[in-house]
């Protein structure tokens, strides 16, 4: 695939992203994907079989995106409670697009429940995600940081569930002004889990 082909193909996904978040899931068109990206249907017809293909890999882009700016901020940080701040504040970059992201999301979650490769695509996800979690806990406890005690498979899941009953918590509650509060919340509970305390804070760890 040319880098021209990419960049058409992507342009289209980044489009139906908008437009899902505008007008909702099943009420998306080809004719809207097409508006949105400035082409003709005839265009996305071209690079996608049909709808249901657009929307498989959006959730694919969309998902593999996120991932990758999780897996970069991590590895841009060195110890592991910094590594940790660094997961949380990716996984927490503002309102307006943890908003975004998770009005699409959960839209293709609930179509996941009937489209397996929506289910193949988000189990994938969460594999990223718990490898990330499980390097962390690998650093921390060689560290001496974390406990030796918790398990790091079962831990990283856990992570990943603070992370996201956090963000759907704070999305359900529909006020800006709490994402802050719910960021330093989720890296607190997680810190604290891994060092088995109750005395880590977000604002104590130093930015590196």
């Amino acid at each position: 695939m040319n880098q021209k082909t990419i960049n058409r193909r992507n342009l289209l996904l980044s489009s139906t992203f908008k437009a899902i978040v505008d007008k909702g899931f099943d009420a998306v068109t080809l004719q809207d994907i097409a508006d949105y990206s400035g082409v003709s249907k005839g265009v996305t017809n071209y690079y996608f079989k049909n709808k249901e293909d657009v929307f498989y890999h959006l959730f694919v882009w969309l998902t593999d995106r996120i991932y990758q700016n999780e897996y970069a901020a991590v590895n841009a940080c060195n110890g592991a409670l910094n590594k940790l701040k660094a997961y949380v504040d990716a996984a927490f970059p503002s309102p307006k697009k943890n908003r975004e992201f998770f009005k699409v999301y959960l839209e293709f979650l609930a179509h996941a429940t009937h489209h397996e490769p929506f289910r193949e695509v988000n189990n994938q996800f969460y594999e990223n995600c718990w490898n990330i979690g499980r390097s962390i806990i690998a650093i921390g406890q060689a560290e001496g940081i974390f406990s030796p005690d918790i398990d790091a498979e079962k831990s990283a899941v856990t992570i990943r569930s603070l992370i996201d009953g956090n963000l759907i918590q704070w999305l359900m509650r529909d006020r800006d002004e709490l994402h802050e509060y719910y960021r330093k919340a989720c890296y607190e509970a997680i810190a604290n889990f891994l060092t088995n305390k109750d005395l880590v804070k977000y604002d104590d760890v130093p930015t590196t």
